[in-house]
């Protein structure tokens, strides 16, 4: 067991890796040295469940790499996670977020380090009443019946997770590799017990989306 107190996963796929080669060559150059991060690749040809490839801060899951694995990919790449370091949190962001503020994961390990234990925050979603999803008009490969059920949950666009609540996820994999929605699936299913002190980050103010930076104009020029 490899001692790490925080680990960053990033969600990539196959298909869009050159949002992480853009990622690598902008704000993840300057991250804190106290965090490790890994983009997270399906792979179902996989002879393994997982590996990591820590020359290119890569964790490949046997999982197809497609959007409605989304929530496969990412409990299985927690599992990976939980089996292969002895970590206190874990953040998980994806490939189409540009961090504008380097400042923000110090924010992030002062929350996580103050005397009352955290066990998950970022930008919190409070569904009060149940209705059905309209994301199939974004992702038309998502089903056009999808419930959203009345809970909490933080936005996939960045969130973090202390090892216990991870524990507990673990244990609900059929559970959330069931569903379509990878952020709502993770708020949904973990124990009610770990979103008592929720910390609610306003995201927006520390990223941006990719399509909003440089990636579209070198993307076009062949720079990346």
């Amino acid at each position: 067991m490899i001692s790490q107190e925080y680990i960053m996963l990033i969600m990539n796929c196959q298909k869009y890796i050159k949002k992480a080669k853009f990622q690598k060559m902008t704000w993840l150059k300057s991250i804190p040295p106290f965090l490790l991060y890994y983009h997270v690749i399906g792979e179902p040809k996989l002879n393994v469940d997982y590996k990591f490839d820590n020359e290119n801060n890569i964790l490949w899951v046997k999982v197809n790499d497609d959007y409605n694995s989304l929530p496969k990919k990412v409990i299985r790449a927690y599992k990976a996670t939980y089996e292969t370091f002895n970590f206190k949190y874990l953040f998980k962001t994806d490939d189409d977020q540009i961090l504008v503020n380097n400042k923000f994961f110090d924010i992030i390990k002062s929350i996580t380090n103050i005397p009352k234990k955290i066990h998950y925050g970022g930008y919190i979603i409070d569904v009060k009443q149940n209705y059905l999803s309209q994301y199939h008009k974004i992702h038309p490969e998502l089903p056009l019946h999808l419930p959203i059920l009345q809970t909490k949950y933080c936005s996939g666009r960045f969130y973090f997770l202390s090892n216990q609540a991870i524990t507990n996820l673990i244990s609900k994999t059929s559970f959330i590799e069931n569903e379509y929605l990878e952020d709502y699936a993770i708020g949904f299913y973990l124990d009610s017990y770990y979103k008592l002190d929720m910390i609610n980050i306003m995201t927006n103010k520390y990223f941006t989306d990719i399509e909003k930076s440089d990636f579209p104009k070198m993307l076009k020029e062949g720079k990346i």
